[in-house]
């Protein structure tokens, strides 16, 4: 082995082995709960399963797909893993020599009685010079700063993706709540329109009474009022069902507009309640993966800038030639090389160093809490999502009893009426119970069906990773 090579071999050899300043990343310890408080005894394992295709409706399943292909929140955040793909890329390419290539062509002309020697009259004042130079650069990282900074960019980018599956979940969850949602306005339309229907004929009824003397104007008055009541209705609930559709265009990357139909709210088939403990979840949902990438992130730049404090030691070299001569250039004369170490270390800096190295430390203190803010959040977030569909589904039982006790309070509220039993006001108080309820119990089943999705979405799973596949095979 020849003896210049050998600080080459050794200064590589550092380069790979020297240590890294800076903490090494350690999972926090977190604190999580043995089972779930409002769990379902006949929950399911659907974690990895298309659960919206539980619903048994073609065209949310549709509507879901065409999300996934066009929405654009999706392509913002494919276009933010590229942006991150880019920076890695360019934080990997430190580790490996920066070579240049330099290249000059110049012609000058002295002045002849230029310094204190006047230039000979048999001197060409005019000459040319020609330079074709290539440089390297490496810089050895004894002290782990381009690993850390490498470690720092990979969690970015291993971040920005489960940034990218945190919006497939977030998307296909609203567009399953917003589809669900419309197709509850449309049934309480329904029953608004209905209503009134019957109650614009019952007015008419009551007008020809009215006038042939049968009945008071305030029965008639009476009548009336109801019917109006039913159409302001009917005219609450139509912008309602046009606003969504323009909601669920946008969700589906349309410009605002009609979305077809499918199967009616009472003919959707409710999903079965997924299955998973606590500790699923920091598998299950990307947002977490997310939020410990960031920590991981800011953990690293804690050492990148700590090494800040040691020499920077670089190799440099340069290889070329220089002639007066263009046709000279590439001849063995005009050779030219050198190489060497260059180092550098901060003595002063009035404390910036010690500034970057706080910033970085208290970045990270944020990205721990964050982190574990993060973790009870979604651990709340199943909470919420277990008891609601518990509950609104022991609501909704309740509430279809009532419907049926009210039609039959109804029916017997007009008999009396009609054979002169009671006055009017009973069958208007029968009747204006039976909307609100029949409103109320249309209501409460689209919850039930929007607890499920929440359910869904707050237990994360291996769906996400289906969903993703959808998005790949329409590209």
């Amino acid at each position: 082995m020849r003896k210049n090579s050998i600080p080459l071999c050794l200064c590589l050899g550092l380069s790979l082995t020297g240590c890294m300043v800076g903490p090494d990343y350690q999972a926090p310890n977190i604190d999580t709960p043995a089972a779930y408080r409002y769990a379902d005894k006949e929950a399911k394992d659907l974690s990895n399963t298309l659960w919206w295709e539980q619903f048994q409706d073609p065209v949310l399943n549709e509507l879901i797909r065409s999300a996934l292909l066009e929405n654009k929140d999706i392509k913002i955040a494919a276009a933010r893993v590229e942006q991150f793909q880019g920076r890695y890329v360019e934080t990997r390419s430190l580790f490996f020599p920066q070579v240049g290539l330099d290249s000059q062509g110049q012609r000058t002309r002295s002045p002849r009685d230029n310094g204190p020697v006047p230039l000979d009259s048999s001197v060409d004042p005019v000459f040319n010079n020609y330079q074709a130079l290539l440089s390297v650069n490496w810089e050895l990282d004894i002290w782990g700063r381009l690993r850390r900074l490498n470690e720092s960019a990979r969690a970015d980018l291993l971040a920005s993706e489960e940034g990218r599956r945190s919006v497939i979940l977030s998307l296909v969850s609203s567009v399953a709540t917003s589809y669900i949602t419309l197709r509850d306005l449309d049934r309480e339309l329904e029953i608004a329109r209905t209503t009134a229907k019957v109650r614009g004929d019952s007015y008419g009824i009551f007008k020809q009474r009215f006038e042939a003397g049968v009945i008071s104007e305030m029965e008639l008055a009476q009548n009336l009022s109801e019917y109006q009541r039913t159409q302001a209705s009917v005219a609450q609930f139509e912008p309602l069902v046009a606003q969504q559709e323009n909601l669920l265009a946008i969700l589906l990357g349309r410009n605002p507009g009609p979305i077809l139909r499918g199967r009616s709210l009472a003919q959707l088939t409710l999903p079965a309640v997924p299955a998973g403990l606590p500790s699923d979840l920091l598998e299950r949902r990307p947002d977490l993966r997310q939020a410990e990438l960031d920590l991981i992130s800011a953990n690293a730049q804690i050492g990148a800038a700590k090494a800040q404090y040691f020499p920077t030691i670089s190799l440099t070299g340069m290889l070329g030639s220089v002639s007066n001569q263009l046709s000279d250039l590439f001849t063995g004369p005009a050779a030219t090389w050198s190489y060497g170490v260059a180092a550098s270390m901060p003595i002063f800096t009035g404390g910036a160093i010690a500034g970057q190295v706080q910033q970085a430390e208290a970045f990270q203190k944020q990205a721990l809490l964050t982190y574990q803010k993060a973790i009870q959040s979604a651990f709340g977030d199943v909470e919420n999502a277990l008891v609601a569909s518990s509950k609104s589904r022991e609501q909704m039982a309740f509430q279809a009893g009532q419907v049926d006790a009210l039609r039959t309070y109804a029916h017997y509220a007009r008999l009396r009426y009609d054979n002169g039993y009671t006055s009017y006001i009973e069958v208007l108080d029968a009747e204006r119970s039976l909307f609100d309820a029949e409103i109320n119990y249309t209501r409460t089943r689209g919850q039930v069906f929007t607890s499920m999705v929440d359910l869904y979405k707050a237990t994360g799973g291996g769906w996400v990773s289906k969903a993703d596949e959808l998005t790949a095979s329409g590209s």
